[in-house]
């Protein structure tokens, strides 16, 4: 599995200057919802080796919480070249992650 853990020292080598497109999901251990959709985010970077996957805990990482207006969770944030792309709010289905990252 190639999910990464995103944290501020990390955050410009793995997501800002990523040559690949970026699935971010911002979550918290507390977060029913998010830990419904962890392991779908998890199979999806199995399935998806040309997308670099990313998470971001939320109580870990406050500041690129606010840095994205992460309001609720679990958000799904999709990158291309450093910005934002799409984006998804709750739990979803691997077919609709798949449909997020076109």
């Amino acid at each position: 599995m190639s999910v990464k853990i995103i944290t501020a020292d990390n955050f410009e080598v793995e997501v800002l200057n990523a040559e690949k497109t970026v699935l971010i999901d911002f979550w918290a251990t507390w977060c029913g919802p998010c830990q419904m959709l962890s392991p779908t985010v998890d199979a999806f970077a199995d399935k998806h080796p040309e997308i670099s996957v990313c998470k971001v805990n939320v109580d870990e990482q406050p500041g690129l919480a606010q840095a994205f207006g992460i309001e609720s969770i679990p958000t799904l944030i999709v990158m291309r070249d450093g910005k934002v792309v799409n984006h998804s709010l709750g739990v979803i289905p691997m077919e609709k992650i798949e449909e997020l990252v076109k």
